[in-house]
């Protein structure tokens, strides 16, 4: 009998990175990208499997054996069109997905800790695809239909989701307005995730390639105020979706949180990445200076805080979370590169009120130590405070991230829209089709704060339902 021989198994591509003290210090992006036979080299070390669950991990099901072979055989722009076929944003989904818990995590290489690199391979082909047009940027074809202007459809909201509904219908051949409430198409694409996660650039590429395809952005329109939804079915719109994102932040209504200094991370992030506030003066958004700073949370949001702080010359950052590293919900790898950077954590420790001095300054915050007790509702065991066994810590910069919630500006003016009990909008899961004939939406303000991956994906049920209403004929799924 002839013994099974184990399969060796080779090591993922490193991803090349900034050095951790350079990057400390500056803006520039973090992780660098692959080079062309770092991309040939990885790709080649996928298995092919007969049963692809890495595509079933992934929210919008980008054919992930099919690019990868193809990315094997150096066939780059096949494997960027089968990407595109489901991925509206793949540059951006290589750079902040969670590809650890979606198609990485579903990768048959998963127990073994080298799962293919997906995510990387997906950039590295997004990153170093040269469409000739717009039309190939955004479905790697060189054709699209002209857009009809007698289907116009209206999106609220410039955020991942919009986007890739726009995108989708544009290319074939239905009308698309954006009306983004701030300057700046992108939402939590530009506000909230810091340029050395998310160059901005990137962004713009997408943004631009929009417009050439004929989709209209019109910003500095509040929805419900600004323009309400009847008003644009009176002005002959034939669906609207609603994607305008979950940015309201939450506070822990302690003691102590109206002083100077204490900040929601959505106020902070978005003064320093969407008005440029790090370049202040030469921008004229200042951005609170802080030399002790913590931050209160454990996830992404929190982390991008922390190293922003620490970036805008902090000399000492802590990360205060209620239940331990383990737990936390930060991806790994963003934790790993802010603890490489210097950022200091203080897990099992929440914050009881915070104190000022004689001109309501923060210079000071009381934590209760905890310990973790029976599981909650989430499956994760619930933290409990330890009696009598609380601590100080001298901060003059106290960032609050943890989570957000629906705004209510757009469905307060639309009494009509449904909502759950926390003020989401419900819609229907197969359709993204509301308690209003045609008014659809998807995203955080359907799910609460969730990934870019996941907007995209409802984005996309929403825009394929209403081209299967408005233009039947087009429809080829």
């Amino acid at each position: 009998m002839t013994k099974k021989r184990k399969r060796k198994i080779v090591p993922r591509v490193g991803m090349p990175m900034r050095d951790a003290v350079e990057r400390g210090k500056i803006f520039s992006e973090v992780a660098l990208g692959y080079e062309r036979e770092h991309a040939v080299k990885e790709a080649k070390r996928c298995l092919q499997c007969k049963k692809d669950t890495c595509r079933k991990g992934c929210p919008v099901e980008v054919d992930c054996k099919k690019f990868i072979n193809l990315v094997a055989q150096e066939q780059f722009e096949e494997a960027f069109r089968i990407i595109k076929d489901t991925n509206s944003l793949p540059a951006i989904c290589g750079r902040v997905c969670p590809q650890e818990n979606q198609c990485e995590g579903s990768c048959k290489l998963r127990p073994t800790g080298q799962p293919i690199a997906i995510g990387r391979l997906e950039r590295y082909v997004a990153d170093n695809f040269y469409a000739r047009n717009s039309c190939e940027e955004e479905t790697g074809f060189m054709e699209c239909m002209l857009p009809d202007e007698s289907l116009k459809v209206a999106a609220f909201g410039a955020g991942p989701s919009s986007l890739t509904l726009a995108g989708y219908l544009a290319a074939r051949g239905i009308k698309v307005t954006v009306f983004e409430a701030l300057h700046e198409p992108g939402g939590v694409l530009v506000y909230g995730i810091p340029e050395f996660r998310l160059p901005k650039s990137v962004v713009k590429r997408e943004v631009e390639s929009l417009k050439h395809l004929g989709v209209d952005f019109r910003c500095n329109f509040v929805g419900g105020m600004s323009v309400t939804i009847d008003e644009l079915f009176s002005e002959g719109y034939k669906a609207v979706f609603i994607g305008v994102g979950a940015g309201l932040p939450r506070f822990m209504k302690l003691p102590g949180e109206n002083l100077v200094g204490v900040y929601s991370a959505n106020e902070y992030l978005t003064r320093v990445n969407l008005m440029h506030g790090y370049k202040f003066p030469e921008y004229d958004t200042p951005v609170p200076e802080g030399k002790r700073v913590i931050v209160v949370g454990g996830g992404n949001v929190a982390m991008d805080a922390a190293r922003t702080a620490y970036r805008l010359g902090a000399s000492k950052v802590t990360v205060v979370y209620r239940r331990t590293k383990g737990e936390m919900p930060v991806r790994r790898e963003e934790l790993e590169h802010a603890l490489e950077e210097g950022i200091d954590l203080e897990i099992l420790a929440s914050p009881l009120s915070f104190s000022g001095d004689e001109h309501k300054n923060l210079n000071k915050v009381v934590l209760q130590r905890m310990e973790l007790g029976e599981p909650d509702a989430s499956g994760r065991r619930r933290p409990v405070p330890i009696e009598g066994d609380t601590f100080e810590m001298e901060t003059d910069l106290a960032i609050i991230a943890v989570g957000t919630g629906a705004n209510k500006v757009l469905t307060q003016t639309t009494p009509d829209l449904k909502l759950n009990k926390w003020g989401n909008i419900e819609a229907d899961s197969l359709t993204g089709e509301t308690s209003i004939a045609n008014v659809f939406a998807g995203g955080d303000i359907v799910t609460g704060a969730a990934t870019v991956v996941e907007a995209m994906g409802a984005g996309r049920i929403a825009a394929k339902e209403i081209l299967r209403r408005l233009k039947p004929e087009a429809v080829q799924e």
